[in-house]
């Protein structure tokens, strides 16, 4: 297969999207963190329960709502029960639910409208609607290609 190079409108644009992306992501998280105490991987996981039946879900569930790998949701969902902001359940021989618990709940709760604010202030509010629907094609035609480029486990 031949190797291509980026060229300089190509290299552009990819620079110019890292930039934002970890920017963005940067700025969210300090917001977070300073306003509330949650990283913002505390944050997906505790609204992808809040979201859920119960509060609760599979383990492997809530892997694929996050798109986290096994290590990372393992390591995540230690630190956030000892904090006692969710709980793990048993089910069968092997299986685990992930609750939420009334503390995480409190803090979801919380730190919801502080995150949307600053969601808005950096995201939403520089772009026009067209622009808005323009950017979610776009980053909704890269999700798609990137998910169906998944390596095999």
């Amino acid at each position: 297969m031949e190797q291509r190079g980026l060229t300089e409108h190509e290299l552009s644009a990819w620079r110019t999207s890292i930039r934002m992306m970890e920017l963005l992501r940067t700025r969210i998280e300090q917001q977070l963190q300073a306003a509330s105490g949650l990283s913002s991987a505390d944050y997906a996981v505790l609204s992808v329960l809040s979201e859920a039946p119960d509060g609760r879900l599979r383990a492997y569930e809530l892997g694929q709502e996050t798109g986290w790998e096994k290590s990372r949701l393992h390591h995540q969902i230690t630190r956030m029960h000892k904090r006692d902001l969710i709980t793990r359940e048993r089910y069968g021989s092997r299986g685990i639910y992930v609750v939420l618990t009334e503390k995480g709940l409190a803090a979801i709760k919380e730190a919801a409208p502080g995150h949307a604010q600053e969601v808005r202030r950096l995201f939403i509010d520089p772009l026009t609607p067209e622009q808005l629907d323009r950017m979610a094609g776009i980053a909704g035609i890269l999700l798609d290609h990137l998910e169906a480029d998944q390596p095999s486990p």
